[in-house]
């Protein structure tokens, strides 16, 4: 969800702008990350956001990642940054992320910190970015803190695209089903009811299932095809409020095979930012924040928005989480080791790389799956097909005999 904010600065000058958040207190605390006092925060929801007016597309992961790598390599050289801005800027083919790479130099040079720069272009730097440089700053770390980030992005971008390709290849094969079933209703077999008529030949069983099934969905389409309109009309003004979108995740999370996917690959992510935000030195209560932030699905965001107000009232991480059944026993139990040993950085490296193989076998599992049962669905159909027609065939020529 996006909040419109007003609020000043820390040079106490007042400034508006926008924030991506999934509520309002996560809103509150990046604006407070990015040294900013809320002045006002509203709700924005426009039909079209500015940078689809503008035609700017939002910059995409992998130009990120390059830039951050770039950049930790020339700070480690020895540049500072805004000459190191300078430069990449100079050598960028992007036109999006060349301007906003020439507004972070300006307002540097003109006296604001790094991470504050960043934040201002949310359109390319999440606010867990910001903050992972806002940290770094204080230690004195920045490039190691860019590299980290850089290698965040990657795994969450890969691991997102892992489980978009899961969804998309069962919709691929459904939608090449329908086309099929389409090409048959409206062209192949009315050929063949027209030369049955004309014949008068006694039609057998199959044919006249065939023929039976085609004329109900030639009469029936247009219903059918309008009730689908009306309900991906009704899915799309529902999801407009948090409420309807936090529902439709929730479903998400309760289909069959597709939803333990989504889980653990939403889990791979969470854990990987917990580790990568508390390794940079975060504090855990803003780290919680930012996990819960940068989560895609809102029932595990909530989740996660609920175990660190727990947290907050001395209960610990790992006791609200076990007492939500979203989060399995390994992330809980792990977990709680991080906490007892101070080492919850490592625990969570385990945790995320565990579930992201969990999550490719599940992928590959499905996807081994859905070919041969959508083989067996297509070779049914054809066979029925055919068997219809070619005893039709037979039946018509023993009658001319």
């Amino acid at each position: 969800m996006q909040y419109k904010y007003v609020a000043y600065n820390q040079q106490k000058q007042l400034v508006n702008g926008k924030v991506d958040a999934p509520n309002e207190t996560v809103a509150q605390d990046l604006l407070k990350f990015s040294g900013l006092n809320t002045v006002s925060l509203k709700v924005s929801k426009p039909l079209l956001t500015m940078e689809q007016v503008r035609g700017v597309a939002k910059v995409g992961n992998r130009e990120v990642i390059m830039f951050s790598k770039q950049l930790a390599l020339m700070l480690e050289s020895g540049f500072d940054i805004a000459a190191s801005l300078d430069l990449l800027e100079s050598q960028m083919a992007s036109r999006g992320l060349k301007k906003i790479v020439k507004g972070i130099t300006e307002d540097i040079r003109n006296g604001m910190k790094p991470s504050q720069a960043f934040a201002k272009h949310p359109e390319a730097f999440s606010g867990l970015y910001c903050r992972t440089i806002a940290v770094a700053e204080e230690t004195g770390s920045l490039e190691k803190a860019l590299r980290q980030m850089a290698e965040h992005i990657e795994k969450n971008a890969n691991a997102a695209k892992k489980v978009k390709g899961a969804l998309m290849y069962p919709a691929m094969v459904a939608l090449m089903m329908v086309g099929t079933i389409a090409v048959m209703v409206l062209f192949v077999v009315p050929s063949f009811q027209t030369l049955y008529d004309s014949l008068g030949a006694n039609i057998p069983l199959p044919a006249r299932m065939l023929l039976a099934s085609t004329n109900f969905l030639r009469s029936t389409g247009l219903y059918i095809l309008l009730g689908v309109v009306a309900v991906l009309v009704v899915e799309f003004i529902l999801t407009r409020s948090e409420e309807g979108k936090y529902q439709r995740d929730k479903l998400m999370l309760r289909i069959p095979l597709i939803g333990r996917i989504i889980i653990l690959s939403e889990l791979s992510r969470v854990a990987a930012t917990i580790s990568t935000l508390f390794r940079a030195g975060v504090p855990l209560p803003e780290v919680m924040t930012l996990a819960s932030q940068s989560c895609e699905n809102r029932v595990i965001g909530r989740a996660l928005t609920e175990v660190r107000q727990e947290m907050l009232q001395g209960q610990g991480l790992a006791r609200p989480m076990s007492q939500r059944p979203i989060f399995p026993s390994l992330l809980v139990q792990m977990a709680s080791v991080g906490e007892n040993t101070g080492n919850l950085d490592s625990t969570m490296d385990t945790v995320a790389l565990s579930y992201g193989i969990e999550a490719d076998d599940r992928t590959a599992v499905m996807t081994s799956l859905i070919t041969p049962i959508t083989g067996l669905i297509m070779g049914g159909l054809v066979a029925f097909l055919a068997v219809a027609l070619v005893s039709t065939m037979y039946g018509m020529m023993g009658q001319i005999q």
